[in-house]
């Protein structure tokens, strides 16, 4: 099999490489990034490279020769940086897959793969888990959302225009691996709380949201989940997430805290709206209101379908991510701090 990773230097793209290289039959691994790898190694040794900046419109017809004879193609392009700048991030997060589905349909690809996500989704219970049918979109303080649910209303169009073509949307939630920590926090402290004061944090009280709960999964897990839905040819859509949901009580757990304060979202947002628009970190208020709403989602239809399970549950997934913050290093160059890290 041909298989091209578009993104493929990012949080999930560097998994995805890994669980490739142990799949036999994936026979050709093509990697497709705006600036490719910045250094040599695992997982980058047996890939064929090529750098292709997907917002422009003019590498469809390159890109579709690099996508000729492939079998599957796993788009996971998606800027959240400078989220100051909507265009900038919509020209790569929607136009970027329009070019993308064009070139795929230029090249004749019989299954296209898209990395949405649990962000997608519009606002739901914290009370009980939704499955795939659940509303996209809503949430239109939240950068990502709402461009995650145009992404969702391009493959609706892109699929009723080219039924012969197998399209499969996988949902995850929080992904997180040690390899991808810095530039998770980088992200979302910035230079306002040091990377190494977080990785040794031990609070005696846990200042939380009592009603944030999320789900999360090891990025090795995911791309699992995507080598599954390529070898199976599954379609559709999967959400994908480890268990246990995450809470207070699990994120004090990890943080060796004694005991959860509540504090209501609106006061957490206000400050993280004030440190924002004083530039002091770089995380602004729509990704409070996402956390906020979000719903937490059923992961039947992945385990039930394909066979998929989590290897490392929710809690140790974290744990890790928080004892990697202090790393001297991350994924690669400054360029990929820009993409998605986690979702």
């Amino acid at each position: 099999m041909k298989i091209v990773v578009l993104g493929a230097t990012g949080n999930v793209g560097t998994a995805l490489l890994r669980r490739l290289h142990r799949a036999p039959e994936a026979e050709q691994i093509v990697g497709v990034s705006r600036v490719g790898p910045d250094r040599e190694g695992e997982p980058y040794d047996g890939v064929e490279w090529h750098t292709v900046d997907v917002a422009d419109k003019d590498s469809v017809p390159q890109l579709a020769e690099i996508l000729r004879g492939a079998d599957a193609v796993v788009d996971l392009v998606w800027l959240i940086r400078p989220n100051r700048d909507f265009a900038t991030m919509h020209a790569t997060n929607v136009d970027g897959l329009v070019h993308a589905l064009d070139a795929a349909v230029l090249a004749g690809v019989p299954h296209f793969v898209y990395a949405s996500s649990l962000g997608a989704y519009g606002r739901g219970p914290k009370d009980r888990a939704v499955d795939e049918s659940w509303p996209i979109g809503g949430v239109d303080s939240s950068h990502y959302n709402v461009q995650k649910a145009e992404a969702e209303t391009v493959l609706d169009r892109f699929e009723a225009a080219h039924p012969d073509v197998l399209v499969t949307r996988l949902r995850p939630g929080f992904l997180f691996q040690a390899e991808a920590a810095p530039e998770i926090a980088d992200y979302f402290f910035g230079a306002l709380v040091p990377r190494r004061l977080i990785a040794r944090l031990r609070l005696p009280v846990l200042p939380f949201p009592e009603k944030f709960l999320f789900q999360t999964l090891h990025t090795d897990d995911v791309a699992d989940a995507y080598w599954r839905v390529i070898a199976q040819r599954a379609g559709g859509v999967f959400n994908v997430a480890a268990e246990p949901v995450l809470g207070p009580d699990g994120v004090a757990q990890v943080l060796g805290a004694r005991r959860v304060l509540p504090v209501p979202p609106a006061l957490l947002r206000a400050l993280v709206a004030i440190t924002y628009r004083l530039r002091l970190q770089p995380t602004d208020p729509g990704w409070i209101d996402l956390a906020d709403a979000c719903p937490i989602m059923d992961t039947t239809r992945i385990r039930e379908v394909t066979g998929w399970s989590e290897t490392v549950d929710s809690l140790e997934t974290l744990r890790q991510l928080v004892d990697s913050f202090d790393r001297p290093e991350g994924l690669g160059n400054a360029a990929h701090r820009n993409r998605s890290p986690l979702l």
